[in-house]
């Protein structure tokens, strides 16, 4: 299927063949028949992208301090890498469209193949076949137009704006930039019995809302504009004024305070600036109110992908009731899209419509891409055929993300057979398929395990996918590359090692750090002293300043991340244990109480079975201005300590390196790995210590469950 990108290196786009989108839990998959171009939002994006480097820069000075901060962490040409990395891969564009419902996950129950649904959001984008969360996908009856409901979405940003300005019956409202969403305020505003004034700069938008209804139209140059509202309004200014308007001028803001009448509401819709002159708000005592895109639910990670709906009682109108409103309005005639559409494309002409928007060649307003719903679509994407050499790695990666990009791929690139990449969003896929010369990408992980020339799988997934797809690739006798965790349960680690035992073939989990040549040194130092023997055991104390990760974000959740005990902490057992040279006998942890029940602030005693002891402090409310991690070792009357990976430095015996390079070893555990396969050897870390340090990193989560008591390994 094609797909419709642009690149943010550099403005360019494209119609792009790319494999469908991973049907995922609590989505559908949907054959678009129309998407809407929002030539506000997208519009901007695409003139952004088109920005030399400074201008990028300029406009984005939250994005250039987080690239200083890489910079000073990683070094300079990692850090390089990585924003070329986020500059080259394709961007998608849009969010709103319509279509048929061609495929339905398995926990989905209120939608059917066959259902026409308007869909919303960041899924939601130009393509011929979108995979979109049910919160986000309304249905459409028979009697509405396909073509006028793939507006939904705009319809529902407009609908909260007036929701937000909690207008009544025989009220007026202004409303300010008569673009399409403008347009679609007045419409409603006049379809819910709300006398209507609209402002613009533009006069054709000015009497386009006269054409639709809109009672006073007046241009912003008009030098009778305040008087003529004042008339309107019985001398008193208006209820409430909604700005949909998009621009860097505070001039919407300054005279929505100007026109509003004693305790009015004035609600911002559009993207402007609220460095606003204060009088009138001031003496007006106005009501300023913030309208959230679609409605609530947006921005929700519950709502949007896992579908969780908030309690109708408590919250009447979410993003989806707005969307069902909207088609609902469609449906009883109360509304003319038709007038307000412009141009409608052919999608294989979308770079046409760009065009027209971005470099403003005639007047526009409603911009539709039209889909050939019967054109025949191959779900995945073939670049090249190969025969491969069974006696070396052939890889199928699935997932490839951030992480996989920046440390996993680099290490693959011409050192191994690369076979197929199976990733969510299809952009990407291909994006990583060309970069890194896949001969196939595809939205569906089982191809990677079906593909009968893929013998070595890399999984760099979200954790929750991991236990099933490690057990799925076992399954299928194929060495298998994760990243950590292993999973997410205690019983699915005993149901991967029960598979695995029945299996001759390598698992490999990310455990990179020891192989970092940091950690190498170290351990040589170690064990060289002359004071420890094989049997003596050590001390490890291990700080790691975490920092804080938001509270949102899928790492925390239980079902989805696992929390960061399971996705980091696990790092730094395994390396202890990997220092000590023996397993753990016991455990005892303790978590910070926070308001949130968030337990990423914590502190690890570990004892050995060797008599060793270790101590690792995890520290998640700290300044990230401190480097990350330190570690330190005591044995035998020498002490080595390792610096965020940059340095190590041994006093007892004058061994020091420093470098300034951070290098956590994770070129390093791939090389071992590759190699391991080639030569038929056992992989770089043996299974039974991979149980081990996940069973480990399960027990200090009992322990914290049970206020610090010990927790005794067999």
């Amino acid at each position: 299927m094609e797909q419709l990108v642009q690149s943010l290196k550099d403005g360019a786009m494209q119609l792009l063949q790319v494999p469908f989108p991973a049907l995922q839990p609590g989505c559908i998959l949907v054959r678009n028949h129309f998407s809407v171009i929002s030539a506000g939002t997208e519009g901007k994006s695409v003139k952004d992208a088109r920005l030399g480097y400074v201008a990028k820069a300029r406009a984005r000075k939250e994005e250039v301090g987080k690239v200083m901060k890489s910079v000073q962490n990683f070094g300079l040409i990692p850090t390089y890498k990585m924003v070329m990395n986020k500059l080259e891969s394709p961007s998608p564009l849009g969010y709103c469209c319509a279509g048929e419902v061609i495929a339905v996950a398995s926990d989905v129950k209120d939608f059917r193949i066959g259902d026409f649904v308007a869909c919303g959001g960041n899924t939601a984008v130009h393509a011929e076949v979108v995979a979109v969360p049910v919160n986000l996908c309304v249905k459409i009856s028979n009697d509405v137009n396909i073509r006028d409901a793939a507006f939904a979405t705009l319809g529902a940003i407009a609908m909260q704006g007036i929701r937000q300005a909690d207008l009544r019956l025989g009220e007026n409202a202004v409303v300010i930039g008569l673009g399409l969403i403008g347009q679609l305020t007045i419409q409603m505003l006049n379809a819910a019995g709300i006398r209507t004034i609209g402002i613009d700069i533009d006069e054709r938008m000015v009497q386009l809302a006269s054409a639709n209804g809109c009672e006073l139209s007046i241009n912003r140059r008009s030098e009778t504009l305040e008087n003529d509202v004042l008339d309107f309004t019985a001398g008193h200014g208006t209820d409430a004024v909604i700005i949909t308007a998009g621009t860097d001028s505070t001039d919407p803001v300054d005279l929505a305070g100007a026109l509003s009448r004693k305790k009015g509401k004035v609600v911002i819709v559009g993207a402007v600036p609220t460095g606003f002159k204060r009088a009138n708000y001031f003496k007006k005592e106005l009501e300023l109110k913030m309208s959230s895109s679609y409605g609530p639910g947006r921005y929700d990670r519950e709502y949007e992908e896992e579908g969780i709906d908030y309690p109708y009682a408590y919250v009447r109108w979410t993003e989806n009731r707005n969307m069902e409103a909207f088609v609902e309005l469609l449906r009883k005639g109360k509304l003319n899209i038709a007038g307000l559409i412009t141009h409608e494309y052919p999608f294989s002409k979308a770079e046409d419509a760009y065009k027209v928007i971005v470099e403003k060649t005639e007047p526009f307003t409603g911009m539709v891409l039209k889909y050939d719903v019967k054109k025949e679509l191959v779900s995945n994407v073939k670049l090249a055929e190969r025969k491969y050499s069974k006696s070396q790695p052939v890889i199928g990666l699935i997932g490839a993300g951030s992480f996989a990009q920046n440390y996993l791929l680099p290490a693959l690139k011409d050192k191994a057979q690369l076979a197929i990449v199976a990733t969510a969003r299809p952009n990407n896929a291909r994006y990583i398929a060309d970069k890194y010369s896949f001969a196939a990408c595809t939205g569906n992980a089982s191809e990677v395990f079906s593909d009968k020339d893929v013998n070595t799988v890399f999984i760099a997934t979200r954790h929750d996918t991991h236990a099933e797809y490690v057990m799925e690739a076992l399954k299928s006798n194929k060495n298998i590359f994760v990243e950590k965790p292993l999973c997410l349960t205690e019983n699915d680690l005993h149901q991967i090692k029960a598979i695995y035992d029945t299996k001759s073939v390598q698992l490999m989990l990310g455990f990179n750090r020891r192989f970092s040549p940091y950690t190498e040194t170290l351990r040589s130092f170690i064990s060289q002293s002359e004071k420890l023997s094989s049997a003596s055991p050590i001390a490890i104390n291990y700080r790691i300043n975490a920092g804080v990760v938001a509270a949102d974000h899928w790492v925390h959740d239980p079902k989805v991340g696992g929390g960061r005990i399971l996705g980091e902490v696990c790092h730094f057992i395994d390396l202890c244990t990997f220092i000590t040279g023996s397993k753990v006998a016991g455990v005892s942890a303790n978590s910070m109480n926070t308001a949130d029940g968030k337990t990423d602030t914590l502190n690890v005693n570990l004892s050995f079975a060797n008599g060793s002891i270790a101590n690792i402090s995890y520290f998640s409310n700290g300044q990230k201005e401190l480097p990350k991690e330190r570690l330190e070792v005591f044995a035998g009357g020498v002490v080595a300590i390792i610096d965020d990976f940059k340095s190590v430095v041994t006093y007892g015996k004058t061994v020091s390196e420093k470098s300034g390079k951070q290098d956590k070893g994770h070129a390093k555990e791939v090389e071992l790995f590759m190699n391991s396969i080639r030569e038929g050897k056992n992989a770089p870390i043996p299974f039974d210590e991979i149980y081990h340090s996940m069973l480990v990193t399960f027990k200090v989560l009992e322990s914290i469950s049970m206020n610090g008591e010990l927790v005794k390994l067999a």
